[in-house]
Order: C-alpha cells, then sequence, then structure tokens
C-alpha cells in the first residue's frame, strides 16, 4: 500500500510557533550581557519543539523567531509584524531575566500564549514570569505560565523534563486553536432523527472555534451522482480495492427483510461513489475542474463534517456508512493518507470532539455511541461470566450505530502492543492488519431501508483511550468532558453473547475509565450516568490534560474529567478564580474572558 506523504488540504499554510526573547532593556552593560544567553534560550525552544511536533496533517511545526530580542515596545511591535507576516498562530516568550513586563509582551488576544521564565539565581527570570503574568491577567490577555521547579546555572541550555512537557502540552493545544481558525465543518444535511448534536450552532463555531459552518443539502450528492459528478477513473479504482480488501460477512436480516445480490452490489457501488463525493465536498478535487466542473472542483475548506443520513437519506437510499469509515480511516485505495472527520448522523459537537482529539494526535478518531453499562452482575446472569482484571467493576460498550474508522481495531502494532498510529506512522502491514480485522454487513433494513453496508469489529483491549465529548447548555454554553480509560478484552464467547443482543453489524469497542471512587468518577456507571449525549469521541492515549489546555484556550469549561491534577495545565489566571477550587475556577474564568472570537 502507498505511503502518501504529508500535504495540507486547507486554504492557506499550517500556523507556526513563534519564540519571543525577551530582555532587559538597559544598556551600557545589562543588556549586553543577555543578549546571547536569551536568543539562546530562544533558539533551544525552537529546535526542541521542531524536532518533538508535527501537524496533524503530518508536516513539520516550523517555529519562527523574533530577529532580536525584545526589550521595549519598539522590537515587540517588530516581532508582531514579523509573526504576522510568518502565519505564526501560537507565541511562546522565553527569558532568563528581569524584562518590563506590559512593554515586552505579546498583545494579539487571539493568539494563544505562553511564558518561559528561567529559574535560575543570576537572574530573576521568575521575577519577570511573575509581573507579566500580572500584565497579562490585568489585560484580559490569558497566558499559561511555565516555571522549571527546579534552579539552573545561568548558562544551562538544557531543558528541564518538566518545562519540556509544559512546552509540548501548550503547543500541541496552541496548534490545534491555530489550525481551527478560518476553517470550515461541512454540514451534509440536515438534523438526524432529533439528536441535539447535529442543531448545527453556528455562533458556536464562530464564537469558540473561529470556524465558520458550510451546510449542503443531501441531494447534493444524488445530482453528482445522476450527473456524474467525481472521478470515473478513480471509481473504477476504489470499487476495486473495496472488492479486493473488504469482505463481506454475514447477512443478518432475515428473510423477510434481505436485499438481493442485485440491490447488494448496486449498494457497493453507491457507496463507493458517496466516499468520493463526501471527500471531494469537503476539500474540492481538481480533477473535477478538468472533467468540465469548476465549481464542484473548489469543496468548502472543511477541516471537519457531518452527513446525515437517517432518515431521509437512508430510508430510500444506501445509508452512508462506507463513506464515513473509510474517510475516517487513515487509508484507502490511494494508500495511507490522513484521516477525515466526519461525523456520523451530523453530530457536529461529536465532530468537534473527535477534531480535537485529531489535531493533539494526528491519529484516527472512534465515533461512537456511549451505548451500554454492563454491570458485573449483568454480564454474570447473561453469559455466565465473572468481570476480572481491569474490567473488574463494569464495563461501557461503544457501537456505532453504523461506521467508525478501521483505525479502531486496534491492529496496528508497536513493539507488539496494539494501537491507533499517527496516521504518518502507519504502515503498510498496519493497514493490511486493519482491513484483515474488519467485515462489512449488509444494513440492516429495518433501520436502513435503503440497504448499504456496515462496519463490523471489535477494539483490541489493553489501548489508553480517552473518551470526550462537547455539549451546549443553554445559558452556560460549551461544556466539555473527558474520560481517560482503556479498552479491554472480552472472551470470544462472551463477547458475541452481548453484542449479538443489539446490532451486531456495528463495531464495538469495549471500554472501562479510570475511576477514584468520587464525584461522577465514583464507578463505572457512575461514568456512564453523567455522560451529556449518546455520542462519544474515542482517542487513543490518555490525552485529557492536553484537551483541559486546549478547552481553557478556547474558553470551553470542563466539567468532568478524571486526569490526575498534577498534570492539569491551565492559563495563570485561572488561579485568581479560586485557586482551592480548580474546577469552579475554570467555569467562572471562562465565563469572564468569554469565547475566544467573541
Amino acid at each position: 500500500m502507498k505511503i502518501n506523504e504529508p500535504q495540507n488540504r486547507l486554504i492557506g499554510t499550517p500556523p507556526k510557533i513563534g519564540i519571543r526573547p525577551t530582555i532587559d532593556g538597559r544598556f551600557h552593560g545589562v543588556r549586553e550581557s543577555l543578549e546571547d544567553t536569551t536568543m539562546g534560550m530562544a533558539q533551544n525552544v525552537a529546535a526542541f519543539l521542531s524536532e518533538n511536533l508535527r501537524h496533524a496533517n503530518g508536516l513539520p511545526v516550523e517555529c519562527v523567531v523574533a530577529d532580536t530580542c525584545i526589550g521595549g515596545v519598539k522590537e515587540a511591535a517588530e516581532t508582531a509584524v514579523k509573526f504576522a507576516r510568518e502565519g505564526v498562530g501560537v507565541s511562546i516568550t522565553v527569558t532568563p531575566a528581569w524584562c518590563y513586563g506590559s512593554e515586552t509582551m505579546d498583545m494579539d488576544p487571539l493568539i494563544p500564549k505562553a511564558v518561559w521564565g528561567f529559574n535560575g539565581t543570576e537572574r530573576p527570570g521568575a521575577v519577570y514570569l511573575a509581573a507579566v503574568m500580572a500584565a497579562h491577567a490585568q489585560k484580559g490577555l490569558p497566558a499559561f505560565s511555565i516555571y522549571g521547579r527546579d534552579v539552573q546555572d545561568i548558562g544551562d541550555s538544557n531543558i528541564p523534563d518538566d518545562v519540556q512537557e509544559k512546552l509540548l502540552r501548550f503547543a500541541r493545544a496552541g496548534l490545534a486553536v491555530a489550525t481551527m481558525r478560518g476553517q470550515s465543518y461541512l454540514a451534509m444535511g440536515g438534523v438526524s432523527m432529533g439528536i441535539a448534536g447535529s442543531i448545527v450552532d453556528q455562533p458556536f463555531f464562530e464564537q469558540y472555534l473561529g470556524m465558520r459552518v458550510e451546510t449542503i443539502d443531501m441531494t447534493e450528492f444524488t445530482r453528482r451522482i445522476v450527473e456524474g459528478i467525481y472521478d470515473p477513473d478513480e471509481y473504477e479504482k476504489a470499487l476495486a480495492w473495496v472488492k479486493e480488501n473488504c469482505p463481506e460477512g454475514k447477512d443478518y436480516n432475515d428473510e423477510a427483510h434481505k436485499r438481493s445480490r442485485e440491490e447488494q452490489d448496486a449498494d457497493w457501488e453507491m457507496s463507493v461513489k458517496m466516499a468520493l463525493i463526501g471527500r471531494d465536498l469537503m476539500n474540492g478535487n481538481p480533477r473535477l475542474a478538468e472533467l468540465g466542473f469548476k465549481e464542484e472542483a473548489n469543496g468548502h475548506n472543511a477541516i471537519a463534517g457531518g452527513f446525515q443520513g437517517q432518515r431521509q437519506w437512508t430510508d430510500a437510499f444506501a445509508n452512508g456508512d462506507f463513506m464515513e469509515a473509510i474517510l475516517t480511516t487513515s487509508f484507502d485505495w490511494n494508500g495511507i493518507r490522513q484521516p477525515y472527520m466526519v461525523a456520523t448522523e451530523n453530530d457536529a459537537l461529536n465532530g468537534v470532539s473527535m477534531l480535537l482529539g485529531h489535531l493533539l494526535t494526528g491519529s484516527a478518531q472512534i465515533f461512537a455511541d456511549v451505548r451500554t453499562y454492563w454491570s458485573p452482575e449483568a454480564v454474570k446472569r447473561v453469559t455466565g461470566y465473572e468481570l476480572e482484571g481491569t474490567a473488574v467493576n463494569g464495563i461501557l460498550h461503544l457501537i456505532n450505530s453504523g461506521p467508525a474508522a478501521l483505525d479502531g481495531t486496534g491492529a496496528q502494532q508497536k513493539d507488539g502492543e496494539p494501537m491507533m498510529k499517527p496516521w504518518w506512522e502507519i504502515t503498510a502491514e498496519d493497514a493490511k492488519a486493519c482491513l484483515e480485522a474488519t467485515t462489512w454487513h449488509a444494513g440492516m433494513t429495518e433501520y436502513f431501508r435503503g440497504g448499504g453496508w456496515s462496519t463490523r469489529f471489535r477494539t483490541r483491549g489493553g489501548m489508553p483511550m480517552t473518551m470526550c465529548r462537547i455539549n451546549l447548555v443553554k445559558g452556560l454554553g460549551p461544556a466539555l468532558q473527558i474520560a481517560e480509560g482503556w479498552s479491554v478484552d472480552l472472551p470470544d464467547e462472551v463477547h458475541e453473547v452481548l453484542d449479538e443482543r443489539t446490532n451486531p453489524t456495528w463495531p464495538t469497542t469495549w471500554f472501562v475509565p479510570r475511576t477514584d471512587g468520587t464525584g461522577p468518577f465514583r464507578d463505572v456507571y457512575t461514568v456512564m450516568s453523567n455522560w451529556g449525549a449518546n455520542h462519544g469521541a474515542i482517542s487513543y492515549g490518555h490525552i485529557g490534560a492536553d484537551l483541559i489546555s486546549l478547552a481553557a484556550m478556547l474558553r470551553i469549561p470542563v466539567y468532568m474529567h478524571n486526569v490526575p491534577e498534577e498534570n492539569v495545565f491551565r492559563p495563570h489566571a485561572w488561579a485568581a478564580f479560586g485557586a482551592m477550587e480548580p474546577q469552579g475556577a475554570d467555569f467562572r474564568a471562562c465565563a469572564n474572558f468569554g469565547p475566544l472570537y467573541g
């Protein structure tokens, strides 16, 4: 399988990180003694971030360092001009010494900011850090404070481990914020079955994410199918690939509801065309212009999207399951490539949650129903099996009413362990394993009267995972919930009994959140009971701390999480809203500063 080179599918260039070396502006001995050390500190940070970060599209992250150290407002203004010209979307100020806070600080209200004040005794970098944090708070420009735990010597160019962790956490979150700005969410259809998440709230996207919402009717799919607005050569290639790599599994429809072989073959053909069209709608396709469809070749510059499907589409046509599954997967007939973020049932809030996870990790995301809590007692009653290990206190059945990214099989491996890799690390063997772990089943026509094909797989256990979800609450606005945990394995016979009590044509992830006996994480049942909607977005790895930092940048409070306290990293000003009660402080700070884009 071809491994495609990273490319930017969106208009413009990926955001860069700007590094601002600030300095004591007093000449005649003070500034001169600090110039090399301060600029060296900035260059070290730039090299560290460039070496350790990639954008979600796989391209390396570029850092832009100010031309000079910043000792006053003139140099601050010159740096701001350079950053605007270079496309900087994230700002990190570094210094080993005292500087004039409000004269040297970054004043751009839309760029996420952090300041690293060097912990040394020769010069008071910590004093500047405290002073400029006060200035940021007073001026309503929240910034993240980075200060190493251990004292370093003034000439020490090493970046301590705790500083590295905060630099990376801030940068990952800041780049996610900057990447979303100016992009689109494409709603392909409207509200699906009355699901609140698919009532796409345009002010939320505009004010909190800096994005626009593009909307089309699902008849655009029928128009493009009827008029042949897709690449016919790629269609033939894709259909042949599907026949070779997407094995059909059992048809679970009873005889009265089964579709004929001819109908099923037609469903495959429509499903492949829908996948091509859905992709072209999101990001365009220059091939369409060659075919005479210049307007359609443009696409909608969508960084994420959703397909309504049920019921107006699926009552008449093949469902969108194949389209959603293959687009959200990190590979297709063209090879390994960046996954698309496409929400089932046009649940835009879950689509955004998927997008946040993808921007932080570069990996595909699982879209799933948070379907069932299985207590140990219920599992034993139904199957005779006693849950054990990680699952001893119960499990959550995450199962999508349709597709999920094939990466979610957990068939990708590193050092023998299952995982969902950043897409640029996936090998041809990984992709093959995911395909082999997946079967495709005729859609259950009780649900999908128009037919179609649905994915079925079981996520391998032992993977660290994070489930998250943004919900909208009248009077409050958006609020994020996070649950870190693990995928778990069940014996085959136990899985089959539990899985076939619902629709067995859908992919399953058995998930256990980490619990601590308190609040919404008192036990597994309580996590399920407090989940805010019927869907969740699941990412590989424990990324809750990164999500918390990202949410704070966007001014979205987190009302439920199980991230260890020592890993929570928010803007310094948040402590002023209640240092003794950080969760309440988060709500108060987000309300006070308001959405990032107003």
